[in-house]
This record gives structure tokens, C-alpha cells and sequence, in this order.
């Protein structure tokens, strides 16, 4: 597993799917926007507070976003890595408590119904204790943030 800068990582890989009865274009420009991850992240507090703070992600984008997870407030920086619109884009960790985030979104429509399927590759620091926190507690965390996320996509982009 790559860590989007080319180096092999060890991690852990959540892989969602998510139908969208919204035409690909929609579901794609949802996905990316800002805006809408705002929404779907209100029960963190998270706000985009550096780099791009609204509207569409594009590539190249930097985005510094703060969020309060596990009592803390906490900063990840990511980057936008790869776009093929509207199938594929890719944003990676910059910056952040993370060892590495590389967040593949893939998108394929099939009369009307848009396929979304997210890779979402991390690791974490901090040795056996990490990777303890990261199986008791991390990726069912990091599971339901994304699956809310997503929820958020679908119902704004079956409702345009």
C-alpha cells in the first residue's frame, strides 16, 4: 500500500460503496465540495480553516481542516493528489496525527444510479499502542465518520 508520496506503508484499508440515484457529475462535485463535508461533519466541529475553505475541491487544492475527535481538537492538512473528472480524484495527508491518509473516491453511473466507492487508507503512529487504539476503537470510528459522509452526499445529491 502506497502512501501517496510513493513510499510503502503498512495501514489499515476501509473500502465503502454507496448508490446515488444522482446523475455521476452531481454525486462527483458533492463529493468534493467543501461545503457539504462541512455538514456531514457538524458532530465534530470540523471546518476547513486554511488553504481552500469553500466550494469544490480541485487539483492541487491544499486544505487545512480542524475538528474535535476524542475530546481533542485536532489539524490535518490534506492535498488534492489526483482528478479525472467525474471518476476518480485522490487527497493524501499532508500534515496531521496520522502517519498517512490516502483517500481514493471512485465514481461510475449506471442508468442514473451512481456507483461511489471509497478507499480509504491510513496508518497510525505511536507502535503497539497505536495499532491497539486502531483495532479496539480507530477504524469502527473511522468507519462510521465516512459512512455519515456519505449519507450527507447521497441525500444532498439525490434532493439537487
Amino acid at each position: 500500500m502506497e502512501d501517496g508520496k510513493g513510499k510503502k506503508e503498512n495501514g489499515t484499508e476501509i473500502i465503502l460503496h454507496t448508490s446515488i440515484g444522482a446523475p455521476i457529475q452531481i454525486v462527483f462535485d458533492c463529493a468534493r465540495s467543501i461545503d457539504i463535508h462541512q455538514l456531514s461533519t457538524a458532530k465534530t466541529n470540523e471546518k476547513a480553516i486554511a488553504g481552500r475553505t469553500s466550494g469544490l475541491c480541485e487539483l492541487g487544492d491544499e486544505i487545512t481542516w480542524r475538528a474535535k475527535h476524542f475530546w481533542i481538537y485536532q489539524t490535518l492538512s490534506s492535498k488534492i493528489t489526483k482528478l479525472k473528472a467525474p471518476y476518480h480524484f485522490q487527497d493524501c495527508m499532508i500534515n496531521g496525527a496520522f502517519s498517512f491518509i490516502k483517500h481514493d473516491h471512485f465514481f461510475e453511473e449506471t442508468n442514473g444510479v451512481t456507483e461511489m466507492k471509497d478507499v480509504f487508507a491510513y496508518g497510525v503512529p505511536y507502535g503497539i499502542l497505536g495499532k491497539l487504539f486502531n483495532r479496539i476503537i480507530l477504524k469502527k470510528y473511522m468507519a462510521a465518520f465516512l459512512n455519515e459522509r456519505n449519507r450527507v452526499i447521497k441525500e444532498v445529491a439525490e434532493n439537487r
